[in-house]
């Protein structure tokens, strides 16, 4: 224990220096220096203190273990030298040169696309797969060598117009998960069936583009071709081929020799000649031998048509050279329509003969061509001619309307030369001659207004202003005017009605409704009418054809035209509202008191005026015999519902029924069924008896064919009325029937909506129905529980479905996308 306190802080510095100095003094061989020099052991706590302080001076020996900062350096310097060796030459680390082949070969790529398009070569791979290639707007100097490489295994032969086609860099690999090569298999490969080329600088296609036999679209409009190889004819699966916007000058025989083709463009080239017979006849008129060409063994069949494209519907040759002579009179059968605006025809009568004995030519423009009126001479078509002709333009030619008129007044169908950008209606062949202006169709409909204005204005107006001549109007078979002046009565009498118009006060005062008295007189004796002579005497008494005219009748025919129900700006009657009278607790029931509606019982104040009106909800046997029934447009009857029958005329219906220019019907709120009664009134007065019921829509259908808008919201309507047949006759043009374009039935009682799946079937397979016009279906409010799929088929803009029971498609489905959505999501459930 006498060896602890030695080492201590203070005498460690001084034994230390006196222990080596014994040491190297001391011989080696003594014993007992051995011992002393465990002397270090005492030592020991100070090593144990301070042992950070030895560590440093222990590195340095060769034995220690490197650290890892070192092991790094060492691993670097072994790897440089490896480099500098396998490099050759000791050009030290600095040296790079003799890495450049140990680098791999960098592949040269294509420029990337501004579009973020694939590369030529990776679209034409792609291809393979689709079926179709799009390759426009590259800026090619001619179909890529590559297309045939890769589609047919060959390599084209080099073209004269391009001596050095730049090469397409190769495509990258892409591996699959199987390893394989994103390349479709032979078996798997689809056949080459749409070609796009548009847009490039392309100035010649290879001979070999007739190995693609699958060709149906080839589209290069817009490039340099200054000439086509003869065997691009051999394409005869072509349908859709696109050569404008080039410098063609002449185009293969056989290339009207094609079967398939449907659509041929050739617009804005340099073609003067349209040879459609060349394939067939030579130059000395004698037929040609089999367009089918065998080939050899390895060649395959190509047949060609034995007439000029016999499926070609549209033709497109405008902004040429072409002359009318030079025109091959044999053109194809089947052709739709045809352009040749912008042409030197120069003398055309043999080309317009040609082109009017086609019967499927619907279309034909001659729009500023060298064409002028000695191509139209009186007899120059023999009919029938031009059978199936809805557009003629020959706008801005040297072409006069008169000898258009003169050549064309022997046609079936009815001529308009009005400039619209709505397409001419069923039976109308529209010709344009002269500067082209387009307008809509509400210009048009005010220029017609103001015509008739004007003709109007024009004609002489007779100062008559005495009661006596009034009534002669309505009783000119019965009236003993003076021969001289009964002519002009019955000749003006749409100027004089014009001309004199009457104010309200000025009407009852005739009526003598100025007073309380004559009010109840007034009530007193319509409600004695209607108790003792039935409903149906009220259509005689309305009726001006009357030999010996009850009190209302005069005054029902002239109310009618008063101001406050007749608008002359816009051609519109609008009567007022009736509704039955209702029993009100502490009020007597007085006879008088049943004629009209008490001011109470309506919600607008009653008028004076509206007395004379006649009850029916359709007083047409008194509307009729208004100066203003041949250009009445709209008629709104809205919510009378006191007499819910209709007052017709006569009781035989005419193809051009009642009203001749009627557009639009308002019936909305007048409590209608499916069956309504209908009181014919005879020529002598007397209805008939009884009173026949008819449906509803078959009614309207057939007293007003110019309808084009039926409003019959908040009735009575179950399915019943909604048939086929009846809502075929309603919805779809006809002849005699320009088509019903808006159709609102809101608010009724419909459940179902099979009236409308047959309307629906016509438009299965995309199928276009030109008799089909309406745009409006509106349906809210009903009790349908559901959407038949099929719907989805109609060419609807508005439809209008909301508050029904039906549960799917969901609201949202219309509220986010609207009708169309609706659509297309009925289109969708179609099994």
């Amino acid at each position: 224990m006498s060896r602890i306190p030695q080492p201590s802080s203070s005498r460690s510095g001084i034994r230390p220096p006196s222990t080596p100095s014994k040491s190297r003094l001391a011989p080696p061989s003594d014993p007992v220096r051995t011992r002393t020099l465990s002397t270090p052991r005492a030592t020991t706590p100070s090593k144990l203190k301070a042992a950070p302080a030895p560590a440093p001076p222990m590195s340095p020996s060769p034995g220690n273990t490197l650290s890892i900062k070192e092991a790094i350096a060492l691993k670097r310097a072994e790897a440089k030298k490896a480099m500098a060796k396998s490099g050759g030459g000791g050009g030290g680390l600095d040296d790079i040169s003799g890495l450049e082949d140990a680098l791999p070969d960098k592949k040269e790529k294509e420029e990337e696309d501004l579009l973020g398009r694939l590369s030529i070569r990776e679209t034409i791979e792609q291809a393979r797969n689709t079926g179709s290639l799009n390759i426009a707007t590259r800026s090619l100097p001619c179909l890529p060598s590559a297309l045939f490489e890769i589609h047919l295994g060959l390599t084209p032969d080099a073209l004269k117009s391009v001596p050095n086609e730049p090469v397409l860099p190769p495509s990258e690999p892409k591996l699959l998960r199987r390893g394989g090569q994103n390349k479709p298999a032979w078996f798997e490969a689809q056949d080459l069936t749409v070609l796009k080329a548009w847009n490039n600088d392309i100035q010649e296609v290879q001979h070999e583009i007739s190995l693609f036999g699958s060709l149906k679209t080839i589209d290069l409009h817009k490039n340099k071709l200054t000439s086509l190889p003869s065997t691009f004819a051999d394409l005869t699966s072509l349908t859709v081929l696109d050569l404008s916007h080039n410098a063609l000058s002449s185009l293969p025989e056989k290339l009207f020799a094609l079967p398939e083709l449907t659509t041929l463009n050739l617009s804005y080239n340099l073609l003067t000649a349209l040879p459609f017979g060349a394939p067939f006849v030579n130059q000395n008129g004698r037929a040609k031998a089999s367009q089918q060409s065998s080939g050899g063994f390895f060649t395959p069949v190509v047949s060609h048509s034995s007439t000029p494209l016999p499926r070609l519907i549209n033709l497109d040759a405008s902004q040429n050279k072409i002359h009318a002579q030079d025109i091959d009179s044999s053109f194809p059968v089947s052709l739709v329509k045809i352009d040749l605006s912008g042409n030197p025809l120069g003398l055309s009568q043999g080309l317009l003969r040609s082109l009017s004995s086609l019967k499927k030519l619907k279309e034909i423009k001659f729009e500023k061509c060298e064409i002028g009126d000695d191509s139209f001479p009186p007899s120059l078509f023999n009919p029938p001619f031009f059978q199936a002709l809805r557009l003629f333009n020959m706008s801005d030619t040297q072409v006069n309307l008169d000898s258009v008129k003169e050549a064309f007044k022997n046609i079936k169908q009815e001529l308009n030369f009005d400039f619209s950008t709505e397409d001419p209606p069923e039976g109308v062949a529209r010709i344009l001659v002269g500067k082209r202006v387009m307008k809509e169709s509400w210009e048009l409909e005010l220029e017609r207004r103001a015509n008739q204005r004007k003709a109007a204005a024009a004609t002489p107006v007779i100062d008559d202003w005495d009661e006596p001549t009034l009534p002669a109007r309505s009783t000119s078979r019965t009236s003993t005017v003076s021969p001289i002046s009964a002519p002009k009565s019955q000749q003006k009498a749409p100027a004089k009605s014009k001309e004199v118009i009457k104010e309200a006060w000025e009407i009852e005062a005739e009526q003598g409704l100025l007073t309380e008295g004559g009010r109840r007189r007034a009530r007193a004796a319509a409600a004695a009418q209607q108790t003792q002579t039935r409903p149906e005497e009220n259509s005689k008494a309305l009726s001006n054809a009357s030999s010996s005219p009850t009190p209302t009748s005069p005054t029902s025919s002239s109310s009618l035209s008063s101001p406050q129900y007749f608008t002359q700006s816009t051609q519109t009657l609008k009567l007022p509202a009736s509704a039955p009278p209702t029993k009100i607790s502490g009020h007597h029931a007085r006879a008088f008191s049943m004629a009209t509606p008490s001011a109470s019982s309506l919600s607008t104040p009653l008028r004076t005026g509206d007395l004379s009106v006649p009850t029916p909800t359709l007083p047409l046997s008194v509307i009729v015999n208004q100066p203003f029934a041949d250009t009445l447009r709209v008629l709104i009857l809205v919510n009378r519902r006191m007499d819910r029958s209709f007052a017709l005329p006569k009781a035989t219906y005419s193809a051009s029924g009642f009203l001749p220019k009627l557009e639009e019907l308002d019936l909305e709120g007048c409590n209608l069924n499916d069956l309504v009664p209908v009181h014919h009134a005879s020529e002598a007065g007397a209805s008939t008896p009884p009173r026949s019921e008819e449906l509803l829509i078959s009614t309207i259908t057939k007293l007003f064919p110019s309808l084009r808008t039926l409003n019959l919201s908040y009735n009575a309507l179950t399915n019943a009325s909604l048939t086929s047949e009846a809502l075929t006759a309603l919805i779809l043009a006809a002849p005699h029937r320009q088509g019903l374009r808006h159709l609102r039935l809101r608010g009724n009682r419909l459940s179902e909506l099979d009236g409308f799946l047959e309307l629906a079937e016509a438009f299965k397979g995309n199928r276009n129905v030109p008799e089909w016009k309406l745009e409006e279906l509106d349906l809210r409010d009903n009790e349908i529980g559901k959407l038949p799929p099929e719907l989805g088929l109609l060419p609807l803009d508005v439809f209008l479905v909301d508050g029904n029971t039906f549960r799917v498609p969901q609201r949202r489905v219309w509220e986010r996308e609207g009708t169309k959505g609706l659509l297309s999501w009925l289109r969708g459930r179609i099994e």
